[in-house]
């Protein structure tokens, strides 16, 4: 059984991180800007709509690059 100990504990970790990054998609969800910043490609005919978050993707990128190299880096 002590086999399993490693798995189970990647498995809650994945967890915990797939709730936060659902917990952060609910909350930009409910903000304005996001997804609509200048940048973002938003192209609406009728019966078609293609949508793509240009701008948001990018500021995303940067951010996250950012916050990994702080949490990843080795002295």
């Amino acid at each position: 059984m002590n086999g399993l100990a490693n798995p189970g504990k990647l498995v809650m970790a994945a967890g915990a991180i797939l709730l936060l990054v659902g917990g952060l998609m609910v909350l930009a969800g409910k903000s304005g800007w996001i997804g609509r910043l200048p940048g973002d490609i938003r192209i609406q005919r009728e019966g078609f709509t293609f949508y793509f978050p240009l701008a948001t993707s990018i500021l995303l990128s940067v951010i996250l690059t950012l916050v990994l190299n702080f949490l990843f880096r080795r002295r």
